[in-house]
């Protein structure tokens, strides 16, 4: 398996999928997912138990395709997995269930949905774009700027997730913004200045 191929077709198929479904812009919601989910007839529960590290999981069998949604998740991680849940419609459905958490997310599947959810959310041209009207310069984006991003676009990926594109794209040191904590205290202080 080559996995960098293999993150690259998951990223044309995060992009095609956009296309197909007339998403534009950075901002995915939720109201966009489900409606794929629907034209794909994916099934939702939102599951009303709280779940330590559980957000999702994936099951497809005789009686159908159902996404099993921890109820209680934020906006944006809710959003982000079910874009992830998306890419186990999309190409994992011969396993049948596939559940998402913090025990197996380095399983090349589970990235894989990840790299899938990320593209998905906010396409890396988008973030090169987004990056070049800021000014910002390889090497030099940081929280501050990650920060300006978000609210500018008003995209539902995560700071952490925003800040692992930034390092991989190279707009930000390696380990500069991935080892942040504080997001939504620097998030205030920005809505402050504004």
């Amino acid at each position: 398996m080559n996995l960098t191929s293999d993150y690259y077709d998951l990223k044309l198929l995060a992009r095609r999928v956009r296309a197909e479904n007339g998403l534009t812009s950075p901002r995915v919601q939720q109201s966009d997912l489900r409606r794929i989910y629907f034209k794909n007839g994916i099934e939702i529960d939102y599951w009303p138990y709280p779940f330590k590290y559980l957000r999702g999981a994936f099951i497809c069998d005789d009686l159908g395709t159902t996404v099993v949604l921890a109820q209680n998740l934020p906006q944006d991680p809710m959003i982000f997995t079910m874009a992830h849940e998306l890419k186990h419609f999309l190409k994992d459905r011969h396993l049948g269930i596939s559940y998402c958490d913090e025990s197996n997310i380095s399983k090349t599947i589970e990235i894989g949905a990840e790299v899938f959810a990320s593209e998905f959310l906010f396409p890396d041209q988008y973030f090169i774009e987004y990056m070049q009207r800021m000014k910002v310069k390889r090497g030099y984006c940081d929280a501050e700027m990650i920060v300006k991003l978000k609210h500018q676009t008003r995209t539902t990926l995560s700071y952490a997730g925003l800040a692992i594109k930034a390092e991989r794209l190279r707009y930000a040191p390696s380990g500069s913004l991935t080892r942040l904590k504080g997001w939504r205290k620097l998030e205030k202080l920005y809505t402050k200045q504004c």
